[in-house]
């Protein structure tokens, strides 16, 4: 006995030609012609080892093994149906999850979400909001918004944003901030750098940029993460450094200033959407994105 299951595309000419009465109106349902239904349906007959249909007039008639195929295969494909229409809407209704980490959310992400809410209304965005080690494959996760290097992972589309340009950044109000900014970056091997555990190198890959010894280099107080570090040069406790999308507004708003401009480092910002779950909306986030990081630098 063939317990195999004869060929998708014969049973869906099947089934529209059973319910449909007709092959030419399978034919026109199924955007084939006539005789592609005929192929199919010989192809299920002979797979079957039965007749499912057998002339009546200059019509067909269904036998009794093609009417009990016809209920059967009628409602498998009825619920086939409907379920994809289901996974279809849940789908376009349900949110666009991204995940970033905490001092991108607060500091460049937020300030834009009611321009990007506006311009891609049906985009449904949610942020989740992540340090440390980051996932981008953690389940519920549509995409994630990182700075990275290359190469990229197999398992992820990434969408490139924008290089990554990091500074040294400082507030006006930092008591030696006019005797700092008037000078060279290399002033900065005397000051006691404010720094973050969750990116140890870039100082030195920033000292090393403008011909600085890492070595020489001095660390004052540390913070766990760049939104404490950049909280802490607003308030005046000292020299920070960060990644421009950062700081941005601030510089706009003269909260932080950043005298020794910024470098590109080998990282991007890059947009991760794992192959598993990547649709249309990633594309249409990551232009979005990508317009919205160059104009900010206009």
């Amino acid at each position: 006995m063939n317990r195999d299951l004869p060929p998708l595309n014969a049973l869906r000419a099947f089934e529209a030609t059973a319910r449909l009465n007709s092959v030419s109106r399978a034919a026109e349902q199924l955007h084939v012609t006539h005789g592609a239904i005929s192929r199919q349906l010989k192809v299920l007959e002979e797979h079957l080892g039965v007749s499912l249909f057998v002339k009546e007039g200059r019509g067909l008639k269904l036998t009794d093994a093609g009417q009990r195929l016809r209920d059967a295969s009628g409602d498998a494909f009825e619920r086939l149906r409907s379920v994809c229409a289901e996974i279809s809407q849940g789908a376009n209704d349900a949110p666009f999850v991204l995940g970033c980490s905490g001092s991108l959310l607060a500091r460049w992400f937020i300030p834009r979400l009611g321009k990007l809410n506006a311009d891609l209304p049906d985009l449904r965005l949610h942020l989740s909001a992540a340090e440390g080690d980051l996932d981008p494959s953690r389940p519920g996760l549509d995409a994630w918004l990182v700075f990275a290097e290359p190469p990229w992972p197999a398992d992820m589309q990434v969408f490139e944003l924008a290089e990554e340009r990091i500074g040294p950044v400082l507030s006006p109000r930092f008591a030696r901030f006019d005797a700092l900014a008037a000078a060279p970056a290399q002033v900065l091997e005397g000051e006691a750098l404010l720094h973050t555990t969750s990116r140890p190198q870039a100082w030195p890959n920033w000292a090393q940029h403008h011909g600085i010894a890492p070595g020489q280099l001095h660390y004052g107080q540390g913070f766990e993460h760049l939104y404490y570090l950049l909280e802490a040069a607003v308030a005046s406790l000292g020299v920070a450094i960060a990644p421009e999308p950062l700081v941005i507004d601030d510089l706009r708003a003269g909260r932080l200033a950043a005298p020794w401009g910024f470098s590109e480092t080998s990282a991007r910002l890059a947009l991760w959407v794992p192959r598993r779950a990547a649709d249309g909306r990633a594309r249409q986030l990551a232009h979005w994105l990508t317009m919205e990081l160059a104009r900010q630098v206009d």
